[in-house]
């Protein structure tokens, strides 16, 4: 299962201006009883997180919105070579819609396709 995290603030200049609503996303791929937060930092730098289920709540509290999709199972699950944190993640769930280019974009098509 993987759990599409995206976040209304961002500390990057770039995304304030051009990505929308959403100015970040991260996957979350979840095995057995851990789930793995894959934070793009920059190209060729993509940082593992442990979290708890209990992070998840903390994380909603402070503005971040989540979309489950169960059925998928992670395509890649370190991609080295994306240039930001929407092509990492339409690397991992497996999208290839190359007009996705914002975490707006990606959050918009998602919640289309998976709605809660």
């Amino acid at each position: 299962m993987i759990i599409v995290a995206f976040a209304n603030k961002t500390s990057k200049i770039l995304p304030r201006i051009f990505c929308g609503e959403m100015k970040h996303v991260a996957p979350i791929v979840a095995h057995e009883n851990k789930l793995v937060l894959y934070q793009f930092i920059r190209y060729g730098k993509v940082v593992q997180v442990n979290l708890q289920a209990r992070d998840i709540k903390i994380l909603e509290q402070y503005g971040w919105r989540f979309i489950y999709l169960c059925e998928s199972m992670p395509q890649k699950t370190q991609p080295k070579h994306a240039l930001s944190c929407v092509q990492m993640t339409k690397a991992m769930i497996g999208i290839k819609k190359i007009w996705i280019q914002t975490p707006n974009a990606l959050y918009q098509e998602l919640r289309q396709v998976y709605s809660n």
